[in-house]
């Protein structure tokens, strides 16, 4: 366990640098992409942590889903920010059935 908690301290680092280089500080928080979503027209995955402390799941997972029309949301209990890492199999199973139709 304490492996896995230093490869996703890693993670979480190696990302927010990236994040700042790119300057999405500002974009990611002062912008409100909220009037953008009734215009996807394809089947749209949305996926989020309910323990994501970096972007909370009622400020993004739920209000995207509930934004876009036929969205299927997957909420993951108890997962943090860093899904990709942290419950990779899942993700990829989860993933692999979105796109199959299942």
């Amino acid at each position: 366990m304490k492996i896995l908690s230093s490869i996703i301290s890693e993670w979480m680092e190696w990302t927010r640098s990236v994040a700042m280089q790119a300057g999405l500080r500002d974009v990611v928080s002062s912008t409100d992409f909220r009037c953008d979503l009734p215009s996807f027209k394809v089947p749209t995955l949305v996926i989020h942590g309910d323990d994501d402390q970096t972007v909370p799941i009622y400020a993004a997972g739920r209000a995207a889903a509930k934004g876009i029309a036929n969205a299927t949301l997957i909420e993951y209990e108890g997962a943090p920010h860093a899904i990709p890492v942290t419950h990779r199999d899942r993700l990829t199973q989860d993933l692999l059935a979105f796109i199959r139709g299942r």
